[in-house]
């Protein structure tokens, strides 16, 4: 599942159960939530439109942080 603050809850081997009649769907297994970034290239295949719209905004965002942390904190970098 990916949520809109640029991290996945990433399921290694879901198992999903489902009632059609009731029109219900459970997935289950050990949930990890990770940030988007870690889940690529892999992930993309995965994205819809609106995923890849986020994605694009996440990456416009990136370049814009590192440049203010560089002149924040110099000696690290």
């Amino acid at each position: 599942m990916i949520k809109d603050d640029g991290t996945v809850t990433h399921f290694n081997n879901p198992k999903v159960q489902a009632s059609l009649s009731a029109n219900t769907f459970a997935i289950t297994g050990h949930a990890e939530v990770k940030p988007i970034t870690e889940m690529l290239p892999g992930i993309l295949s995965q994205l819809g439109a609106d995923s890849l719209t986020s994605l694009r905004k996440l990456a416009e965002q990136f370049p814009r942080q590192t440049s203010l942390a560089i002149m924040v904190q110099p000696h690290l970098y």
